[in-house]
Parts: structure tokens; sequence; C-alpha cells
């Protein structure tokens, strides 16, 4: 609950952000100066991209967590019960001991979103963020296409 709620905070401070730099982008473009109207182009972007990525990543987010639930009423979410550190990360050697069941799985069924989707935390869990997120999308894709 607390990543929702820093989620919907930084997205509410980052809307703020555009508008307020959008005010400032709109004055900059309206003196008709050449390099004002650059930088209030300028301002207008760069907020839309950083819109842009947090519409992307709350839309990862979403489908995660629908994925979650669905795994969680099924009774399919893996057990978590690798040792944690203090920090609350995993510890790194149970984890990369772990791994190996998880990616034989995937290996076994490479069409099963949910071995796609155990994966994904069994990279997370050893601390491979990119390799986890690419495995998420990738079950987020085959679920998808499972349910067409």
């Amino acid at each position: 609950m607390k990543g929702r709620t820093a989620a919907l905070v930084m997205a509410l401070l980052l809307l703020l952000y555009v508008v307020l730099v959008g005010q400032r982008a709109v004055l900059f473009v309206s003196t008709g100066e050449p390099v004002a109207i650059a930088l209030g182009v300028a301002l207008l972007v760069l907020p839309l991209l950083g819109l842009f990525a947090l519409v992307v990543e709350l839309r990862f987010g979403l489908r995660t967590q629908a994925i979650v639930r669905q795994l969680a009423s099924e009774g399919e979410l893996p057990v978590d019960d690798l040792p944690r550190r203090a920090s609350g990360r995993y510890e790194r050697e149970s984890a990369d001991a772990a791994f190996p069941a998880y990616k034989e799985a995937v290996e076994a069924d490479p069409d099963d979103w949910r071995a796609w989707f155990r994966l994904g935390l069994a990279y997370d869990a050893c601390g491979d963020r990119r390799r986890a997120r690419q495995a998420l999308r990738w079950a987020i894709t085959l679920r998808r296409d499972s349910t067409r």
C-alpha cells in the first residue's frame, strides 16, 4: 500500500509541475523572442516526456498488481520464504540458489505467463532489476495474448 500511495503522490506532484512549467512555457513562447521560444518549447517537451514515463510506469504497476491478485486467488504465488537482510532485501546467496528452479520452469514451458512472472520475481530477488522488468513485461504480454 505504501508503494501505491507514493506513486499517487509522485503523480500529483508531477502533474503540478507540468502545469506550473507549462504556464512558464506559454509566457516564454508569447514573447516572440527566438531564444525565449526555444526555451518555452523545451519547457513543454521535457515535462511531457516525464508525464509519458510516469504513465508507462503506472500502467506497468497496475498490470503486475493484477497478475499478483490473480495468482494469489489461484494459490499460485511463489512462497516468499527467502531470508532477508535488515534492509529488507533478499540475501543474495539464497536468492541465487532458488533461481534455477524458476529458470527451468520457463525453459520447460516458454509460453506460460505464470512461469515468466515467477522468473521476474526471482530476478528481482537476485537484484537483477533490468531482467526482472523484462520478464514481468513478457509475462504481461503472454497473459494478455492468452485471454484474447
